[in-house]
């Protein structure tokens, strides 16, 4: 099965990198709307999108694109716990459905889907294709109902708009939840697999994304002047709705979705987030693309970031946004899925604790400053030393210079460690109240004063990476980590 992007295993060079993506706040009810142009091919029409997808709420979907009324309608979309459906509805009957048997939950990788729809084609299979990392879903399909052929769809009428993230009835379990990056809609033809991504020539199970700016996204003359063909690069942060690819159409109107919402996550350099899986114990409440989180109340726990370093020198911030009075942020060597307990209370656990002292394995002592609400902590994890740094609104505690290697904690090398590797992570210290943590690992979900990146350019920061760190995503890690 061909691999998407995983956290850590991206390569070096991808041939092409994607620049931008659009972060999803489902809590938030963010969505993109337009109205066609005209009537456009209702036939022959391909779709293709780059995701990294937030844990779906019980009972919950995540629509990728929806279009049309009650009883004629196009769209796709994720279904609790996860599996994909494509539907397509004429006259209130179900005409199309495929629906997925695979599970597409990881809230680490990015991963590609790729629908052509084509119903002028003699044989059923062949009027609607689903693919997912460059391979077609055949085996792995519950349900296979394939249109008559010459069925016109209904997602081409003027009269009813466009939407992407939300259902067409804006049901509020329906709100995508995640990112969303190189997203396109070819009006009137469909698009070879091959023009949208390719195997890696150095890890060939690894799909990954090509140049697609240059496809005509309203091919042949009708679409040329009534297509409603759309790319979205998200590029503009200030217009992420800028449809880049059809010249004579319109943007799409954002709705809830604001300029902060743009990164730089993405299929060619995943960044790292919290993990909303290793949260049994701590129960929280996953946000902002897993950058945020509530932690739950019933137990004192600890969550853990998705990408874990074992060499290298890493740079991340944490802001505290409520609940800063019983706060440990820090790095951890363990996962949180059968052990109750915050960070300066558990082996391999080392915390700056919001009351000034630093933490580990159950003791605590005089560190620095004090931190409570909209203070932000940097971290400095340097697992090459095996040292760890504090900052407090961008001062280092205890005399730590990390650039220079002076000062700072010891900590146990990785490799001694119970995962041999470290995760950045942050944890309350009673049960009798919740706390929300903002983190950044280059992708703040909050503005910052000023954007700062590392010595490579990647990451915004509020405050400047020290010398030889770096922010946690897969072309840093694959070039120091």
């Amino acid at each position: 099965m061909p691999f998407p992007i995983l956290a850590g295993k991206a390569i070096v060079d991808t041939g092409f990198n994607v620049d931008n993506s659009c972060r999803f706040n489902a809590a938030d009810s963010p969505y993109f709307s337009k109205d066609p142009t005209g009537d456009g091919n209702q036939r022959t029409f391909t779709i293709s999108v780059w995701l990294k997808m937030d844990i779906m709420a019980s009972g919950a979907s995540h629509f990728l694109f929806d279009t049309g009324t009650s009883t004629n309608r196009f769209g796709f979309y994720f279904s609790d716990p996860g599996t994909l459906q494509v539907r397509g509805k004429v006259s209130n009957t179900n005409v199309l459905v495929l629906s997925t048997t695979n599970i597409y939950r990881d809230p680490a990788a990015w991963f590609h889907v790729y629908l052509a729809i084509d119903t002028t084609q003699a044989v059923a299979a062949n009027r609607a294709k689903l693919y997912i990392n460059g391979t077609q879903v055949v085996d792995s399909l519950s349900t296979a109902t394939y249109p008559d052929q010459n069925t016109d769809f209904e997602n081409q009428d003027a009269s009813e708009p466009f939407e992407i993230g939300i259902d067409n009835s804006h049901d509020s379990a329906s709100y995508f939840d995640g990112y969303m990056a190189e997203y396109m809609y070819v009006d009137g033809a469909v698009q070879a697999i091959g023009d949208f991504g390719e195997f890696d020539e150095d890890s060939p199970t690894i799909w990954k994304p090509k140049d697609i700016s240059a496809i005509d996204v309203n091919p042949g003359a009708a679409q040329a002047s009534n297509g409603n063909g759309f790319y979205l690069d998200f590029k503009a942060s200030g217009n992420l709705g800028n449809d880049v690819g059809n010249n004579a159409g319109t943007d799409f109107d954002e709705n809830n979705i604001a300029a902060t919402d743009q990164t730089t996550d993405t299929p060619t350099n995943n960044f790292c987030t919290m993990n909303p899986l290793d949260n049994y114990y701590q129960s929280a409440t996953f946000s902002e693309g897993n950058t945020t989180l509530l932690t739950g109340s019933s137990n004192t726990s600890f969550n853990t970031s998705t990408i874990m370093p074992s060499t290298g020198k890493w740079y991340a911030e944490c802001k505290v946004i409520t609940g800063g009075a019983t706060a440990n942020i820090g790095v951890i060597g363990q996962m949180a899925t059968a052990t109750t307990g915050e960070i300066k209370a558990k082996e391999f656990g080392y915390a700056y604790v919001s009351n000034g002292e630093f933490g580990s394995n159950g003791s605590a002592g005089s560190y620095g400053d004090s931190y409570t609400d909209d203070d932000i902590i940097g971290i400095a994890l340097d697992c090459t030393n095996n040292r760890l740094y504090f900052s407090k609104n961008g001062t280092f505690q205890d005399s730590g210079d990390p650039a220079a290697g002076s000062g700072g904690k010891t900590i146990t090398a990785p490799a001694s460690t119970t995962m041999g590797q470290y995760s950045f992570s942050c944890s309350d210290t009673s049960t009798s109240d919740t706390r929300t943590f903002s983190w950044n690992f280059g992708n703040p979900s909050y503005a910052n004063s000023s954007d700062a990146a590392d010595a490579d350019g990647y990451g915004a920061f509020e405050y400047a990476p020290p010398s030889g760190y770096y922010a946690l995503c897969t072309k840093n890690l694959a070039e120091y980590g």
